[in-house]
Formats: C-alpha cells, structure tokens, sequence
C-alpha cells in the first residue's frame, strides 16, 4: 500500500518541482533599506518666492501594498521675511516606483499630494504654500532615488538573461521581479 502512495504523490512533487525550477528571481528591498537611502537625501531646503524657505525633513516611509505604491509623511519648517516666526507642519505623498536601468536604481514616480499643512501662516504665505505645493514635492521627491542596485544584486539574472521588471511593494519592503532582457 505505501508504494501505491508514493507513486501517487510522485506527479505532484514534479509538479511542483517544475513550477520552483520556472520560477522567475526577484531581489527584495527591505523597508529598513529604504527608509536609511531617502533619508540620507535629507533635509531638503526650498526658497518660495523670496519670502519664505520651507526645509523637508527626513521623511517617515510607508509601504501601501494594496496600491503598490510608498507613501511618506515629511515635517516641514517655514522661516523667512514674510513669517513673525517660524512654522511647521506635515507634507504627506505617495508614490509608484520605476526601474532606470541607466544608473540601476529605483525611483520615486507618478507623485500624488494628499495633504500639505502648516500651523499659523499669515494669509499671504498660506497661499504662496498652497499655489507652490505639488511643484514643492515633484522638486523634492519625483525621481528621488531610493535604492540602486549593485552588479552583485543583478549577476544571477543577467547570467539567465534577464533584466529587472516590475517592482511590488508589499508589507516588507519591495519585490523587483525579473523579465527576459529586451533587444535591440
């Protein structure tokens, strides 16, 4: 009877052997990773019309896998001629990512304010805020790098042939799947 039952179980262990041995790679990108590369970039410092400058600082990730996209919450200070005193508030955004092959990285893409807020502006800068707001964050994060990717990350799927593909972001950090390498 056991050898009945093993020869039973013999085309699924091929079965699934087959699928593991089809299985494209994928490199993984820690949220850890991410957070510590973003944050190197930062502070940021941006001039708003000559009345004010707004600094960003390091920026709090967050992975939205039920969108595949990041998303960020930034403090932002505001000081400068047009403010009694200084201020500061919240720039929240979220993001898709892309693969640029020219200098393996990945990249902050398709850029979507949710909110922009800063505590006790005057009328005046309010508005400057409001008007230079999404072109604040296009400026600060679009095609902001958040990872590269070293030749030792790449060598298996180049020796297959294949290139990175799409990226997925899920509750850990990013999944860069591989494709067959496109020709010319």
């Amino acid at each position: 009877m056991k050898r009945r039952q093993w020869l039973l179980l013999l085309p699924t262990a091929f079965v699934v052997a087959a699928t593991s041995a089809h299985a494209q790679p994928s490199y993984t990108v820690t949220s850890a990773q991410l957070q510590q590369a973003v944050a190197e970039k930062f502070p940021m410092r941006y001039p708003v019309g000559g009345l004010l400058a707004l600094t960003l600082q390091p920026p709090r990730l967050r992975l939205l896998p039920e969108q595949n996209r990041l998303g960020t919450v930034m403090v932002v200070d505001a000081a400068g001629p047009a403010l009694s005193s200084s201020s500061s508030g919240n720039f929240d955004v979220d993001f898709a990512l892309r693969y640029e092959a020219s200098d393996q990285s990945i990249r902050a893409h398709k850029l979507k304010v949710n909110t922009l807020s800063l505590s006790g502006l005057p009328p005046g800068p309010a508005a400057l805020l409001q008007a230079y707001g999404p072109s604040l964050a296009e400026q600060s994060l679009l095609e902001v790098v958040l990872h590269k990717l070293q030749p030792k990350d790449l060598m298996l799927a180049d020796g297959l042939g294949l290139e990175p593909g799409a990226i997925t972001v899920t509750a850990r950090g990013l999944v860069i799947g591989f494709v067959p390498k496109k020709t010319l």
